[in-house]
């Protein structure tokens, strides 16, 4: 494959042989079928520079070609709005988001979201793309944000999360002394009652496994590491709550705002494969100045 071209490349190999195109693509790299039907339309597909049918059958040795980036229009509007790029491809662009953002568009935050200032930085460089996020983070939570280029990178990375294959690192402040040095909370995660927007643990809700380790110590408060290993809505600030150690800043979950006036917590690393060369990737979002600023005032 070559990652600085336009289009995506296999050479087939002996195990290919005999094999369809749409079976090597949906079987060794798991092109989803939304994408394959895609391809279908138009001449998208070519086998050593001729156009060629998926349903063909291949031959080892043969250079398989896909145009995956065809330009695609968006109904974000852009806005020219300060990014934090953490990392660039033609494949991926991850940014480090800061407090107080929206990763999307709503009915409630139409303008200002990290999709206006990625659709604004696209366009400045004359890109046409839709905005594809693999994730999200709460408005008040900082740090690592990941947006697929193009339709195959979506997919790709999704079908990783689908699977647990990437990695989420979190840093967090709670409430009180834990004593625990590291542990799991592997409590199901709902709706709490009345409420369109607060989760809690509770038995008939939706899986949820939270890995936590103790960094450092204070007075009153402990530095958390945490790894999620699912990725529900509110999930760190949910068991931290129902562990009786709430996130210093959270109000939401009945954390105390004295110190902080949002929750204290910060995507800090995303490790996952790369979408193309299926390469390790890590990325890493700098502590950002409040929660520094926090750190000092917890010990002093």
């Amino acid at each position: 494959m070559n990652a600085q071209s336009t289009l995506w490349e296999y050479r087939l190999q002996a195990e290919d042989s005999g094999q369809k195109y749409l079976t090597i693509l949906l079987h060794k790299f798991h092109f989803s079928l939304r994408l394959l039907q895609r391809l279908k339309q138009g001449e998208q597909v070519w086998i050593n520079g001729k156009f060629t049918y998926l349903t063909a059958r291949g031959k080892e040795g043969e250079m398989l070609s896909i145009q995956l980036f065809p330009p695609e229009e968006t109904n974000i509007p852009g806005e020219n709005l300060p990014l934090n790029i953490l990392y660039e491809d033609e494949y991926l662009l991850v940014v480090n988001k800061p407090v107080g953002q929206v990763v999307h568009p709503t009915h409630r935050y139409l303008t200002n979201t990290l999709g206006n200032a990625v659709i604004g930085y696209w366009e400045r460089k004359g890109e046409h793309r839709l905005y594809r996020p693999i994730h999200r983070i709460d408005r008040n939570t900082s740090g690592v944000v990941i947006i697929a280029k193009n339709q195959f990178a979506h997919q790709q990375l999704a079908w990783q999360l689908e699977r647990g294959h990437i990695q989420k690192k979190y840093f967090g402040f709670v409430e009180g002394v834990v004593l625990e040095n590291e542990g799991t909370i592997d409590d199901p995660i709902g709706f709490a009652p009345d409420s369109f927007i607060k989760r809690q643990a509770q038995p008939d809700g939706q899986p949820a496994r939270t890995h936590y380790r103790v960094l450092h110590r204070y007075p009153k408060a402990t530095f958390m590491e945490f790894i999620l290993e699912t990725g529900r809505t509110h999930q760190i600030r949910a068991h931290c709550e129902g562990f009786k150690h709430p996130l210093l800043g959270d109000d939401l979950y009945n954390g105390d705002t004295t110190l902080l006036s949002r929750q204290a917590l910060h995507s800090s690393m995303y490790a996952f494969l790369h979408p193309q060369t299926g390469l390790p990737i890590v990325i890493h979002a700098p502590f950002p100045e409040d929660l520094r600023n926090l750190m000092k005032r917890l010990k002093s």
